[in-house]
């Protein structure tokens, strides 16, 4: 047995060189994950605007699990698929935010342990979310800005829940229910956009009649 210029011979007969598996296309997970985020937020949003008055306030949670949380995720993983970085992050980082928020309401929202005052616990949980939500708008801050290279649409995602996430942390550190109130209305401004830019891949996708525009990038 020799090597040769890369070619295994056993015996004199040259061995056939291993073609690269072919790796079929994918349909684009963005318009998903858009999807994903835009209905839990928007869920969520409705609440802290105070919408849900006659409703338990709690149909996002669910859906923060399975929608936001779980479908934005395997968009997030997809990406990876498809070699998109950008992509990957911002899906598989919400997507987790959702199931974590998830988690934080079920195993800390909702308990009290034994000594502390239901009143006092609850104002704990509030600067709970106002910590919550200050580290996501950092790691926003830098994918905004990162976006600017993508689509003028997706640029408007991150900047409406830029604005959300920092209107809704000054809210819970503050204690302030007015300012919860007005960033439960910009998170629900920021899930139409969501859904906008989710139906514009939809649509622009199918290579169909029907387009939406969604705008060049800010940074070329």
């Amino acid at each position: 047995m020799s090597v040769n210029d890369d070619r295994i011979t056993t015996e004199g007969e040259p061995s056939v060189a291993a073609e690269p598996a072919a790796v079929s296309p994918i349909a684009d997970p963005a318009p998903l994950g858009l999807a994903a985020f835009a209905l839990t937020t928007f869920l969520l949003s409705a609440a802290n605007a105070g919408w849900m008055t006659k409703a338990s306030g709690d149909a996002w949670l669910g859906y923060a699990f399975a929608y936001g949380g779980l479908a934005q995720l395997l968009a997030g993983m997809w990406e990876f698929r498809n070699k998109n970085v950008f992509g990957s992050t911002a899906f598989g980082s919400y997507g987790a935010f959702w199931i974590g928020l998830g988690l934080w309401e079920l195993l800390v929202a909702r308990t009290r342990p034994a000594g502390v005052l239901p009143a006092v616990y609850a104002g704990q949980t509030v600067k709970d979310l106002g910590w919550i939500l200050l580290a996501w708008a950092i790691f926003n801050t830098y994918m905004l800005l990162i976006s600017a290279q993508t689509t003028s649409a997706v640029f408007a995602v991150f900047l409406t829940l830029e604005i959300t996430e920092v209107i809704l942390f000054i809210g819970f550190f503050t204690g302030s229910s007015g300012t919860i109130k007005l960033g439960g209305y910009i998170g629900l401004v920021t899930a139409l956009v969501a859904w906008y830019t989710s139906a514009a891949g939809v649509a622009n996708g199918l290579g169909g009649p029907l387009k939406l525009p969604v705008g060049r990038a800010l940074i070329r």
